[in-house]
């Protein structure tokens, strides 16, 4: 067996001189890629209700049969092909799919369809019948080829074994189109991208608006009518994700997967893989604690979680946002999946299954470990609390992050005008691309600033995120946003992780995942409890010298589209803007607090002073 990234050394990018043991997920030579690959392009998959589906055959020469992978893609299946090459040349058939109503496959394009799901079933158990197929068949492919393969895994196709989703997003309420209530810019852009059967775009640049005129674009209102705003055809489905933004619906419902139901349906083992930057982060750490608890098999119960410090294109390149992580933050991913389809698939018995269930790369430490389980075992989930002297405006404000609780303690303000909203930090097709600085957005006195002093013994965090947070608003409505950085000695402020809530989302038996369809009300100026889990955790070792920051804002424009902060149950359906005054509550009854995930290393945090400092 060999190694297949190379993990000697240690650089570090935020100054640690500590270092673990690097434990990474390995390939192995198996199976070698010693394969003459045959093309079969633009072959007819037929599915149940008539439809053609169009999809490139790859497979290795020669009788076999062969095991079979699957890929369901409405990218252009041709874009996929050297990869599809690559696992041919390993010993697989591999079969590229259009999705339906894209490209030249049949029907009609609506990406959350539930006809997705049974597609998916009917192109397994069509691969599994050729000639050239063993009847054995699994399945890769990134971001929606992710939900595609969940979607298919929850019918539980017979000839289906084993999955590998990569950077899967979840449920679509809790992240994509909405998250935790919020519209995220990145949709609309990926909608308009997406809103015939070929490529829709009208500006220069990526997804058809990453250009100029973006940001213009995403102030004009109502969001419903952003197809016309940059001239698209009418969209339908784009329509339905504005008007119901509640999970009630059966539009929804019906292409949910994250159900415990739907995970005790689906009986392969999966591989997920996700970077600790990717806006769709909280698919796959789900779906990995979903299927450990859920699973009706020993097979479905053996998920697996691989993390990297990568943003949604996972394992392109050693540095983000201009950090470097070094070199050892690229592996041999596709060589770790060829691993493991060898086993599931081909019955090679390589020893994956002995790996640790959990492989993450800690930033900081700029090394790979492996673990048990997620959370990692030892975590001490410490309360960091806010504290100020009534003055935690900007970075130059007086706020406190403390372990210690809170006492008596004054309110902090600020005023959120959406004409105004506090800018988000640079971003590359929807997501967050790094650890990029975003200083200049604590600099605003509608952004409070709490911060640790100057460490003198490292922190380490590795986990999820939950921010507690007692607050009001003037308004009927309006949005939180909690942000957490790495603040270094020469002043930037690196990202890491964030979690925000649309206020009357505030409450998920009433609105939550799949369970209940009606917003909260809010009384002005009347302070409620948040609990706002962060849908990017982090694995980050803060240096000595450095400090522990948290952000809170309204806004983090365009990133996230505003809220207008009126009465409507739908912010898309929107026609105004109001400002708000916005309160934040610190003191003994009630204290705001980061809950995060310390893996001891020594000491939490230096000494704090007083919050009167």
């Amino acid at each position: 067996m060999r190694i297949a990234a190379a993990l000697a050394g240690v650089l570090l990018f935020l100054g640690s001189d500590m270092t673990v043991q690097a434990q990474a997920p390995q390939a192995a030579d198996d199976s070698p890629a010693t394969f003459t690959v045959v093309e079969e392009l633009d072959r007819d998959a037929p599915v149940r209700d008539g439809v053609r589906l169009k999809v490139d055959i790859y497979r290795p020469e020669g009788e076999g049969p062969f095991p079979g992978l699957l890929v369901q893609t409405p990218y252009n299946k041709t874009g996929l092909g050297e990869r599809a090459k690559k696992f041919a040349s390993h010993g697989y058939a591999v079969v590229v799919a259009d999705s339906r109503g894209r490209f030249e496959s049949g029907g009609e394009w609506d990406p959350f369809s539930p006809l997705h799901k049974t597609d998916g079933y009917d192109l397994v158990q069509w691969l599994a019948g050729q000639d050239w197929c063993s009847g054995k068949v699994g399945a890769y492919g990134r971001s929606y080829m992710g939900w595609a393969q969940w979607w298919t895994a929850t019918q539980a196709p017979p000839a289906l074994k084993a999955i590998v989703p990569e950077v899967a997003p979840p449920d679509h309420l809790r992240n994509a189109p909405y998250q935790n209530g919020v519209l995220v810019c990145w949709m609309m852009d990926w909608a308009g991208m997406m809103s015939d059967r070929l490529p829709h775009s009208n500006r220069p640049g990526p997804y058809g608006g990453f250009a100029v005129e973006r940001e213009k674009e995403y102030g004009q209102l109502p969001y419903i009518n952003f197809d016309k705003t940059r001239g698209y055809a009418k969209n339908d489905w784009w329509r339905k994700w504005i008007r119901q933004n509640t999970a009630s619906g059966e539009y929804w419902r019906a292409i949910s997967y994250q159900t415990p139901e739907s995970y005790a349906n689906t009986q392969v083992p999966s591989l997920a893989a996700t970077g600790w930057f990717d806006a769709n982060f909280p698919g796959s750490p789900q779906n990995y604690l979903g299927m450990k608890k859920y699973g009706r098999t020993p097979a479905a119960r053996d998920a697996r979680l691989v993390i990297g410090p990568w943003e949604h294109a996972i394992n392109r390149q050693q540095e983000a946002a201009g950090v470097d992580f070094g070199p050892q933050a690229i592996i041999d991913w596709d060589g770790y999946i060829v691993r493991w389809f060898d086993y599931h698939l081909k019955g090679i018995d390589n020893g994956v299954l002995q790996d640790p269930p959990v492989h993450l790369f800690v930033m900081g430490r700029n090394q790979w470990r492996a673990a048990d389980a997620w959370p990692l075992p030892e975590t001490q989930f410490t309360r960091y609390y806010l504290h100020s002297n009534g003055k935690a405006n900007s970075s130059q404000g007086d706020g406190l992050l403390s372990t210690k609780p809170p006492q008596v303690e004054p309110v902090d303000h600020y005023v959120y005008d959406p004409l105004d909203p506090t800018p988000s930090a640079g971003f590359e097709n929807g997501h967050i691309d790094g650890p990029r600085d975003i200083q200049e957005s604590a600099r605003r006195s509608d952004v409070l600033v709490y911060q640790t002093p100057i460490l003198t013994e490292e922190v380490e965090l590795v986990g999820p995120i939950t921010a507690r947070l007692f607050a009001a608003t003037s308004a009927a409505d309006t949005d939180w946003m909690v942000r957490l950085s790495d603040v270094q000695p020469d002043g930037r402020a690196l990202f890491l992780a964030e979690g925000v809530m649309r206020a009357r989302h505030r409450d998920p038996k009433k609105h939550g995942a799949f369970n209940g369809d009606r917003l909260s009300r809010l009384e002005p100026n009347q302070p409620y409890e948040y609990t706002i889990d962060f849908w990017r955790p982090t694995a980050n070792l803060f240096a000595r010298g450095h400090r522990l920051r948290v952000e809170i804002s309204s806004s983090y424009y365009p990133y996230f589209l505003r809220n207008p902060n009126t009465a409507e149950d739908n912010i898309g359906l929107a026609t105004a803007f109001q400002s708000a005054r916005q309160t934040v509550y610190h003191d003994e009854g009630r204290a705001s607090y980061l809950l995060l995930p310390v893996i001891p290393t020594g000491k939490a945090e230096a000494t704090s002073p007083s919050p009167d400092k």
